[in-house]
């Protein structure tokens, strides 16, 4: 399997996990709640929408363009701060986040 197989492999096995503990929306947030300035859309969507809402379209965006993927990315400690320490499935969030981010250490590329 290519990076890229990889990576997406990665981001349905994100997508699944949100689909399991019901936190995949089937609405998407107004169109004004991605108009924000902040990064990960922080004053205007709640952590896991923007990953469903943003992260995870942009990223099988640029693959299935062959755009090139970010360098040096990492989400991972965006979401140790955002989650609650008491979010029953904090634990298992942050796994699969900081398996997507191994994608784009320095060291993997």
């Amino acid at each position: 399997m290519t990076l890229h197989d990889n990576l997406r492999e990665q981001l349905q096995a994100i997508e699944a996990m949100l689909r399991l503990h019901q936190h995949w929306q089937d609405e998407a947030p107004h169109e004004s709640k991605f108009a924000s300035d902040q990064p990960f859309c922080m004053d205007t969507l709640e952590p896991l929408e923007w990953l469903q809402w943003v992260l995870i379209p942009r990223m099988h965006q640029l693959l299935d363009n062959g755009q090139p993927l970010p360098q040096s990315f990492a989400i991972a400690p965006y979401y140790e701060m955002a989650l609650d320490a008491q979010h029953p499935q904090r634990d298992i969030i942050l796994v699969e986040l900081h398996k997507l981010d191994a994608f784009f250490a320095d060291d993997a590329n």
